[in-house]
Order: structure tokens, then C-alpha cells, then sequence
């Protein structure tokens, strides 16, 4: 989508009304949230939208009581903003939010219930346990093998993630993960390539594989590092993209989830594509993935922004 015969020619920004974009929050992905929230709230007053920064659901609430807020662009990542708790209390004020409903986002944001929803479906997913204080690890580990990869059931940005391929490294995994709440997963690793596919509105877009310059893609290959490799889409064959792009959608669907978001896959040695989970507000960094698969098709970050927020009103480009 273009500035030209874009969003804008589909509808009158003034339509939006006052917009709050809420970011930050106290989760352990504040920092990224609050990034991902200035670029939005910048792009969504470059397009002429009356846009201004919340910080967090208790400011948001009392803008929305003083008669501040028309709808809502959700950038708030992780705990409060992708869990169903933010979607719940604008559904009780009847103030229109990007992104998914309560059911989607509360199921996306769990990965113990995405994985067992996704499996009811026989939608693939790698095998995993929970672990609950007490249980016995080397039960799990005897079940699941190394590599295993392990974390907190209800956090993002890999946050607490380790990767265990020797069991006297599996106690320190442990301990990270349980400084954060909910369930622990150990999940069977898939080695191979780490893809992502986002959805915006009704089109799923090209995927992009990620080739960090370190073993693994984490928080600092995604969000600091300059030298981590993007490369859209992420399969050269058009038949297995378009399979990797179907399956991404289907798996978006099975939980219930609306609007637009981002699908990580692990896709191992012999080409079979594994979900590991959905983000329901997804990253709007420069660092971020949703802004480049857009860039492929033509999308500049303005206009990601702007169809976001166009879908609470019922409106694609």
C-alpha cells in the first residue's frame, strides 16, 4: 500500500476521533512496548490522526472516563495488553481496541493453551510438558529429550527463554523462568531455521527468515543488534512459502484472533513448519518484523499503522 490510493483514499482519518495509543505498562516487555508505541504514535500523527501516548491501563482507564479517548491502538506488549485484561475492560466501556478480542488474546498470550489447542486441531507444534513447582524434572526431560528449549508459559520478547542440551544445565533454565508467573513449558527444540509470518487484517504476508549473527535469535538480536539478517520471504520456493503462509493462518484462527498479529514458526532440516506461538500486538520497533514483511509489498510503516487502526472500524485497504 501506497500514501497514494492508500488507506487515505478509503477513508477520512477524522473518522478515527481521539485516538490513545497505549504503550509501556509494567510487564517485562515495557521498554520494547514503549519504543514500539512512540514509532506508532509519530506515523499515526505523520498521517494527520489526533493521536496521543498513554502509558498504561490506569491512565488509559482515566483518559477514557474524562471523555479523552474515541478508540484505541493497543502497543502495549505482554502481561495487561495482550492477555485479554486490557481487551475485557474496553469491552466494558464499549471503546472500540486494535488487535484481538478477550478469547484471542488471552489464548495466544498462554502457550501451554495455544499448544493444546493447536494439537486438538493436529495443527503441528513441538511436543512439550508443563512444569508446576514440584514436579519432577527428569520425568519431563526422560519425555521430551535434548535439546529442549525452556520457558515461562505467558511472557514474550524471549523473556526467561533458555536452550538446554545438557541436563546439568537444566536447574539454571529452571530458575530463570520461574522468576517470572504462570506454568513452565520444556518444549522439544527444533533446529532449523526461525521464520515469521504476519496477518494484517485478512492478508497474510510474505515471511520473513531470521539469520541472527549469534547462535540464537534473542532479546539482543532482536531488538539491539545491528547485524541480524531479514530475509523476505523467507522461502525461495513459492509452494512451501504459500504452505508456511496457509498454516500460519490457520493457526491465527484456531485461537480466536482478529485483526492483525505475528505467527513464529520453526521450521526444521526436513522442511516441516513447527508453531511455537502468536503475538496479538506485536513489535513496531525499527528492529520489529511486521514493519518489514509490509516493506516487501510495498507498505511503509505509516501505512501498517494506519490499516491497523482503520480495522476498528471495519475498514481494509
Amino acid at each position: 500500500m501506497s500514501t497514494n490510493g492508500g488507506i487515505e483514499s478509503v477513508i477520512d482519518v477524522a473518522r478515527f476521533g481521539r485516538v490513545a495509543v497505549v504503550m509501556g505498562g509494567d510487564s517485562a516487555e515495557r521498554e520494547v512496548s514503549l519504543n514500539s508505541g512512540a514509532g506508532v504514535l509519530e506515523a499515526l500523527r505523520s498521517r494527520g490522526v489526533d493521536a496521543f501516548g498513554v502509558d498504561g491501563i490506569p491512565a488509559l482507564l482515566s483518559a477514557i472516563q474524562a471523555n479523552h479517548v474515541d478508540r484505541v491502538f493497543n502497543i502495549l506488549h505482554g502481561r495487561g495488553g495482550e492477555d485479554g485484561v486490557l481487551q475485557g475492560v474496553l469491552s466494558a466501556f464499549g471503546v472500540s481496541c486494535t488487535g484481538s478480542g478477550v478469547l484471542g488474546s488471552a489464548l495466544s498470550m498462554d502457550k501451554v493453551r495455544s499448544k493444546q489447542v493447536w494439537q486438538s486441531l493436529g495443527l503441528p507444534t513441538p511436543d512439550f510438558a508443563v512444569l508446576h513447582a514440584g514436579d519432577d524434572i527428569a520425568c519431563a526431560l526422560e519425555r521430551i529429550g535434548l535439546p529442549a528449549v525452556v520457558k515461562p508459559s505467558r511472557e514474550g520478547s524471549s523473556v526467561g527463554i533458555s536452550r538446554v542440551r545438557c541436563a546439568g544445565d537444566m536447574s539454571a533454565a529452571i530458575e530463570l523462568a520461574s522468576r517470572y508467573d504462570g506454568e513452565l513449558l520444556i518444549e522439544r527444540m527444533i533446529e532449523g531455521d526461525e521464520l515469521t509470518v504476519a496477518i494484517l487484517g485478512g492478508q497474510v504476508l510474505p515471511s520473513i527468515r531470521i539469520v541472527p549473527a549469534g547462535e540464537y535469535y534473542d532479546y539482543h538480536a532482536k531488538y539491539i543488534a545491528e547485524d541480524t539478517r531479514y530475509e523476505c520471504p523467507g522461502l525461495a520456493d513459492k509452494v512451501a512459502e504459500q504452505a508456511l503462509r496457509e498454516l500460519a493462518l490457520r493457526s491465527f484462527s484456531a485461537l480466536g484472533c482478529s485483526g492483525w498479529g505475528r505467527v513464529d514458526v520453526m521450521r526444521d532440516r526436513a522442511g516441516n513448519n513447527w508453531l511455537l506461538e502468536v503475538n496479538t500486538a506485536p513489535g513496531m520497533t525499527s528492529h520489529s518484523l511486521v514493519p518489514k514483511a509490509a516493506a516487501a509489498i510495498g507498505m511503509t510503516y505509516p501505512d501498517v499503522c494506519l490499516q491497523v487502526l482503520a480495522q476498528t472500524l471495519g475498514v481494509r485497504s
